[in-house]
């Protein structure tokens, strides 16, 4: 591999168009270029589809693309996100994710049979107009309802009709924090608590890390100081892994930009590390 240089940047959480993100993952590279990062992530919602292509679009620019995936998973009684990253055996999970891209289907069509009902006249079509070949998700419908008219914005959408507890939620499926870890584990890779944000705290983290959860995301753009600076603290302390990123899904304004969060290549190499070692070892966990 390439030497890098210390002061290299990274950022571990990025979409494409193969879930909720705007860019192709060629395009998602070409902004990487342009922030000067040395690695990316692709972690798109269920799926590994973006990963090639982001690849194939990255390598004669000299980035390095790490393949991942975000899963939503219900801990305690509420839903949190995870990361697997570094996966290397896509063929151990593509089944499972297979399965949650069926259930996001059907979940899109439950919502727009509440929309509906709610006298909200979006057709189906548009949504899937919206998502194309990606794993369909909420912020498709407040695409196709935006595209006609119904609401302003994705924000109005999520306010009024799609957000948690509003009148056309639909719950995901449940997959426990255990099942995403075991994903993570069972594809070569690690597994990381997305934007845990104020709930991370010491006992919430021991309890992930008994199961088996790696590290946590400690820099994201949902993060306060206070945030960042406990998390990176308990990741320490607990001898877990640090990372971060923009969690950018390809839009030019907001605080989740590109390569915003500075997540040092050290945090990258010291996951590479954990990932070297658990191959060696012949274990899966």
């Amino acid at each position: 591999m390439t030497s890098v240089a210390p002061s290299a940047r990274v950022d571990l959480h990025l979409h494409t168009t193969a879930s909720d993100g705007i860019l192709p993952p060629e395009e998602l590279v070409q902004a990487a270029h342009a922030a000067g990062l040395a690695a990316i992530a692709v972690t798109d919602h269920d799926t590994l589809e973006g990963v090639e292509a982001a690849k194939a679009a990255a390598t004669p620019l000299g980035i390095r693309v790490i393949p991942g995936v975000e899963l939503s998973v219900f801990h305690d009684g509420r839903e949190i996100h995870m990361l697997a990253l570094h996966i290397s055996r896509p063929e151990a999970i593509n089944v499972r994710l297979r399965r949650f891209r069926e259930t996001r289907q059907l979940r899109a069509e439950e919502i727009v049979r509440k929309l509906n009902a709610l006298g909200v006249p979006l057709p189906l079509e548009s949504v899937m107009l919206q998502a194309g070949d990606a794993a369909v998700g909420r912020p498709h419908v407040a695409r196709a309802m935006v595209s006609h008219g119904m609401v302003r914005d994705n924000h109005e959408a999520f306010d009024r009709y799609l957000g948690f507890g509003r009148q056309a939620y639909v719950a995901k499926e449940r997959v426990t924090a255990q099942d995403a870890i075991e994903i993570a584990h069972e594809a070569g890779g690690v597994a990381f608590w997305a934007h845990p944000g104020n709930s991370g705290k010491r006992a919430e983290l021991e309890k992930l890390r008994d199961l088996g959860m790696d590290g946590v995301e400690v820099r994201h753009p949902s993060h306060s100081s206070e945030d960042i600076l406990r998390l990176s603290t308990l990741v320490d302390f607990l001898q877990m892994l640090p990372s971060g990123g923009s969690d950018w899904h390809g839009t030019r304004d907001g605080p989740r930009q590109i390569g915003n969060m500075n997540v040092p290549i050290e945090w990258l190499e010291r996951q590479d590390e954990r990932v070297a070692s658990r191959a060696a070892s012949g274990v899966a966990k």
